[in-house]
């Protein structure tokens, strides 16, 4: 449908429908819930959008040198506890962009293993772990280097990481 719905948790019902590019995957509001991010994996866009009036913030597009335009596919979305930075996953891109919440630009791409989809911060937000679909491993990055460290090889195709919070 190309949209992102707005739905009324007491009534259940839809109240608003909100267009955003091809395929959207993932929603995450912000930390103080005032910014709701969503990808859109084939249109290869974030639209950040503000929740209290459902109007476009921003429109985040990725551009990699080398990389055709259909192989940017964002999907997970993560930020930083400060609401600083946000990492987004681009599937067979194979990086995660790095942008600055403040002026919604992409600051780095980090290049990571195949067909990144979900990510998840340790607790302190000091490292990000990416899922890898096609690589069949997670790769562990330094949040404040803004650098891969390691992959480690799982199991066949990983889509979702979670990490405890203790």
């Amino acid at each position: 449908t190309n949209m992102a719905h707005f739905i009324d948790t007491e009534t259940h019902k839809t109240f608003d429908n909100v267009l955003v590019d091809s395929r959207p995957r993932v929603a995450i509001f912000n930390h103080d819930g005032t910014q709701l991010w969503v990808s859109s994996e084939i249109g290869g866009t974030v639209t950040v959008l503000d929740p209290s009036n459902r109007k476009q913030i921003a429109k985040i597009s990725f551009e990699i040198p080398g990389i055709a335009k259909e192989a940017i596919q964002p999907v997970g979305i993560r930020l930083t506890k400060d609401s600083t930075k946000a990492f987004v996953a681009l599937g067979p891109a194979n990086r995660v962009a790095v942008i600055d919440v403040a002026t919604f630009k992409v600051e780095k791409y980090i290049l990571v293993g195949q067909r990144v989809w979900q990510m998840y911060f340790t607790p302190d937000d000091k490292l990000l772990y990416t899922t890898n679909g096609t690589s069949n491993d997670v790769t562990v990055v330094d949040v404040d280097k803004l650098k891969a460290l390691k992959s480690i090889k799982v199991g066949r195709y990983p889509w979702g990481v979670v990490i405890s919070q203790e």
